[in-house]
């Protein structure tokens, strides 16, 4: 739409809607560049290719990436989204293989991207000329037999494929003369899109898939470079020399943009607060706990926000804009919220929902970021309710929802309908986060902190139209990393961005790369060079469970896979291999399974729990044969897991000094053993209820014990005889602790990739191994993803963070927005605020 107003006049008339008064709590305006582009020397056919496309130029960034694939250096490319980073790659392709019949093995590490690439290189192929041609191969797992069969025997130039395939097809059969022996060998270019995406549990399986890929491409006498696209994270060399498994000094960084953008208005808005005497505006669609929620009143929002003053009914004429004088349909008359008595905030979905049908109104295309697939199909039924209330059948018709459960061909007919416009407005998941081609829209709309910087960048990075000027609206959830970014718009753009972190030596999953590595090729003892150290004690056990076979041939000794499937039967998405099947017992179907931590925490016996919009109940849970017996019931009830930990400190790694992180808490890194057993849970009559029924079990149910890596933080005595003597009791020096705890690790995605539920924690006012208050705060998978190990270097800036987040936020006793947690064991139970922050003052 040609005549839509500029991003000046639309922020203030956002600021004029009645019922938005007070909600923008930071603005601000990024200012746009032109582009800066240079020449590069690249064949004739290629450059044919480019001006076919009508590529004149390319940016310096693209010039700088490819100069350095050129001169042979592994690469990163880490610049924003839709800054032309696909072309850093394909253009080094395309040359190897009219070179010298190169191959390039391209990998992502989801599917849904590879269509979208796959095309590129096909349009970049068909436009060489000069007799010049390039073969291109896609396989997924959606790839057919017959299809896999044709590449193999086409031996494509450019092969495109997921990290699952790398792990379960290629490197289990790259000896064989007709599976993939010519690609290890013509090995010349690895492109791993997205490698911000390997990180934690799933990126640390990658890291050491990659290492079987070197293992193998040494043994074909094959060294291919690297080239890894990046989002923007504070580490992008370290991230990907870690995830390939390659050294460093090897990789030359290019994170410059030299790419054209116009204005971007970011709009900081917090939903007004709840009121003690108001009713509290609920959302239907999530849970007290902030998870999206089933079978969930479906009324349009503008019914639920509140009471309408004006007639819902009176028409509305959808070619103008009401008068200031007369209330649309769609300006609900909120509570006032003049007076603060408490942090808690009404609904950001409500917020967004409203925002999302003004904007698509004024002409904007507009996209929309949510948490879940589920959030994503409610919100767009409420918009479409309010945009038909104005009015707006054909706009209501042109909105949509786009999350993974989509079939393939319904992605690929709404990515299309947003490229060309037709498409007016989208409630997407992160799913339209990855490199997917899209096109660029007038505005994105974050429906909650994404998380990170990085993740907030790369959403925003969605809007803008060359050098025209586009809009990001990042609405705050009531939740504390939400809250904390709202009030401190700084450190999004100047605070750095986040780092990522892997870990290959995690020794809950390497044993089973080290038997996957025998099945691809002969294990020997110098393989420890990309297995890493401690591999012969790995083999000594593998071997005495029979899972490796040793094979002695002279002088060498090599070890053999015992299971020819074993590729199939590591997870690598995964680290806890045991699972509890969801059965159904009236139909004796099987709706879901559970890893067991999950299972016993959210299936316990008598749970409530909600599947595909129904909702049953937990007769049985049978651990010996790994089943849950579930009923279907009509209830609104809902259960929350009461849960004990104990942590035993194993094995010291890193200490910090007082001088180090200027503060007087003692803070070590470490091995832990943690063992956590649900021995309850708590009974909720409705989503209001805040007296819930408390239910023990005769005895607790199994446990589940594991060894990670954690960090923990002893007060030093002269603090802890201060807030002591301050405290009532034991419990309330414990509460300070529990409540620095939960508003620690609602921070720690500031400062390493993660989600909160990655980081688990344990506050206790003295422990047998250390002296004092000590709170724990750990990888929550077993071995480690090396999330704490990461943050350990931050802890000083993550502990700053804390105590302001408790400091600024208004309430007294603490709420959502500053200490409660959806993952506590206790229900947010017995936590002090104010004795927190005397603490934390203290430490500083």
């Amino acid at each position: 739409m040609t005549n839509r107003p500029g991003m000046e006049d639309t922020v203030e008339w956002l600021r004029g809607r009645g019922y938005y008064e007070g909600q923008i709590a930071h603005q601000r305006v990024v200012e746009g560049q032109s582009a800066e582009t240079a020449d590069v020397a690249v064949s004739d056919p290629v450059s044919d290719a480019l001006r076919q496309e009508g590529i004149t130029n390319l940016y310096t960034h693209q010039v700088n990436a490819i100069e350095a694939v050129q001169s042979g250096s592994n690469v990163v490319v880490a610049t924003p989204t839709a800054s032309g980073k696909t072309l850093t790659y394909v253009v080094p392709s395309i040359e190897q293989a009219i070179a010298d019949g190169g191959k390039t093995l391209y990998i992502a590490p989801y599917r849904a991207l590879i269509n979208d690439q796959a095309d590129t290189f096909e349009g970049f192929g068909e436009e060489l000329g000069l007799d010049a041609s390039i073969n291109i191969g896609v396989q997924t797992g959606e790839t057919s037999r017959t299809e896999k069969r044709e590449i193999r025997q086409t031996q494509p130039d450019v092969l495109l494929t997921t990290i699952d395939q790398l792990h379960l097809s290629l490197l289990p059969y790259a000896h064989g003369k007709q599976h993939w022996r010519w690609l290890f060998q013509q090995m010349e270019t690895v492109v791993i899109d997205e490698v911000h995406m390997y990180r934690g549990v799933f990126g640390s399986h990658a890291s050491l898939i990659f290492r079987r890929l070197n293992r193998l491409c040494d043994y074909y006498d094959s060294s291919p470079q690297y080239i890894c696209c990046s989002a923007t994270i504070g580490n992008p060399v370290e991230h990907a020399a870690t995830v390939t498994g390659q050294q460093e000094s090897t990789f030359e960084l290019v994170d410059d943009d030299g790419s054209a953008s116009g204005d971007r208005h970011w709009l900081f808005w917090n939903p007004p607060r709840k009121q003690d005497d108001d009713q509290p505006i609920p959302d239907p669609a999530v849970r007290s706990d902030g998870t999206v929620r089933a079978g969930h009143d479906e009324r349009p929002p503008e019914q639920i926000a509140a009471t309408m003053d004006a007639d819902s009914n009176s028409p509305t004429d959808s070619q103008s804009e009401p008068s200031e004088s007369s209330a649309s349909p769609d300006e609900i008359a909120l509570p006032s919220h003049q007076e603060v008595v408490g942090g808690e905030r009404q609904s950001h979905h409500v917020e967004s929902v409203r925002l999302f049908c003004d904007l698509v109104t004024r002409g904007y295309q507009t996209l929309v970021f949510t948490a879940a697939r589920q959030g994503t199909e409610q919100y767009v039924e409420w918009a479409d309710n309010m945009l038909r209330k104005r009015g707006q059948h054909d706009l209501a018709d042109s909105v949509h929802a786009y999350h993974a459960a989509l079939n393939t061909d319904r992605r690929l007919e709404l990515e299309s309908e947003l490229r060309s416009g037709d498409a007016r407005g989208v409630w997407s998941t992160n799913a339209l986060e990855l490199g997917i081609d899209v096109g660029t829209l007038d505005v994105v709309l974050l429906d909650g902190y994404p998380g990170t910087s990085m993740s907030t960048f790369q959403r925003a990075g969605r809007a803008g139209r060359g050098e025209d000027a586009c809009l990001v609206v990042l609405v705050g959830a009531d939740d504390p990393l939400d809250q904390y970014t709202i009030r401190e718009p700084d450190e999004l753009f100047s605070g750095g961005a986040e780092q990522a972190a892997v870990n290959p030596s995690n020794d809950a999953i390497r044993p089973e790369h080290v038997v996957c590595a025998a099945s691809d090729h002969f294990l020997s003892p110098t393989d420890e060079e990309y297995l890493g150290s401690g591999l012969p004690g790995i083999v000594t056990e593998a071997e005495a469970n029979d899972r490796l076979r040793r094979v002695e041939s002279g002088d060498r000794i090599q070890w053999r896979a015992t299971d020819s499937d074993v590729q199939w039967n590591t997870n690598i998405r995964a680290i806890d291999d045991r699972e509890i099947d969801l059965i159904d017992r009236n139909r004796d179907e099987r709706l879901a399974s559970l890893e067991f931590g999950a299972a016993v925490r959210d299936a316990h016996p008598d749970a409530v729990y909600r599947h595909q919009k129904q909702t049953y109940r937990v007769v049985e849970l049978d651990l010996e044969s790994d089943r849950a017996l579930l009923e279907s019931t009509s209830t609104v009830e809902y259960t929350r897991a009461l849960r004990e930990k104990s942590i035993s400190i194993e094995d010291t790694y890193e200490r910090a000094s007082a001088e180090a992180y200027e503060m007087s808490a003692n803070a070590t890194l470490g091995k832990l053993t943690v063992e956590d057993t649900v021995t309850g849970y708590l009974r909720y009559s409705d989503p209001s209820d805040d007296t819930p029924q408390e239910c023990e079990f005769d005895e607790p149910l199994e446990s589940r014990a594991i060894e990670t890596t954690g960090l923990f933080i002893t007060v030093p005595s002269d603090v802890e005889a201060l807030i002591v003597e301050q405290a009532e009791s034991q419990d309330e020096y414990l509460s300070a602790l529990h409540a620095i705890e939960h508003a620690l690790i609602s921070l720690f995605p500031m400062e390493v990739l993660c989600d909160r539920g990655d980081i688990g924690g344990l506050s206790t006012p003295s422990h047998e191994q250390t002296t004092g208050g000590t709170i724990f705060v750990h990888d929550a998978h077993p071995g480690g993803a090396g999330l704490t190990r990461q943050a350990f270097k931050q802890l000083d800036r993550l502990l700053e963070k804390t105590l302001r987040l408790l400091q600024d936020c208004s309430c007294q006793d603490g709420c959502p927005s500053c200490i409660h947690s959806p993952h506590c064991e206790n229900a947010n139970r017995d936590l002090n605020k104010e004795l927190a922050i005397e603490i934390l003052v203290e430490l500083q």
